[in-house]
């Protein structure tokens, strides 16, 4: 229930993304293959994606991302994680965290007030903490990480590896 879905809910395929909203790797992916990746298959009707969350280092930094995103409104999720994936590199190359935060906060359609109580919340810490067990039970070791109706796909989630796994369960 608390998975924010890109994408027609009803899609045949599902692509989960278990992704840290302070990786490099991740933030390249979802700001160059992601446009691609949703024009060819999730605009199209054929995969939903649903990104969930793994903590890399600096841990705390990417917990309260990922807190903030979840306390977005579901309908704005992915415009916080565009923006947090956007200036990460800003973020970490300068340490200024809070203005990292602050920019992905004017993305949640919340009001200030109630972003900070949710993100504060045990539940929502319990939440994050779910997603990164589910993850590493699901054999999830860096990320990003992909699977494609829950098999799990080599490599970094380039189009290639993405494509050779999807488009054979595609229906004509």
């Amino acid at each position: 229930a608390s998975d924010r879905i890109l994408g027609n809910v009803d899609a045949p395929i599902t692509v989960i993304e278990y992704a840290s909203f302070v990786c490099p790797t991740c933030a390249t992916w979802n700001i160059s293959t992601l446009p691609l990746f949703q024009a060819k298959y999730i605009d199209t009707g054929q995969v939903r994606l649903i990104m969930r969350d793994m903590l890399t280092e600096p841990a705390q930094q990417a917990a309260v991302a990922a807190s903030i995103a979840r306390c977005a409104l579901p309908e704005r999720y992915y415009d916080v994680a565009h923006t947090l994936f956007v200036w990460q590199s800003t973020a970490r190359n300068f340490q200024d965290w809070s203005a990292w935060y602050s920019r992905a906060a004017t993305q949640a359609g919340v009001p200030v007030a109630d972003l900070l109580t949710c993100v504060q919340s045990p539940e929502t810490a319990a939440a994050v903490q779910a997603s990164v067990a589910a993850g590493a039970a699901a054999g999830v070791q860096g990320t990003p990480t992909f699977f494609v109706n829950g098999r799990i796909v080599p490599g970094n989630g380039a189009m290639s590896d993405l494509s050779a796994a999807i488009d054979p369960l595609i229906q004509p």
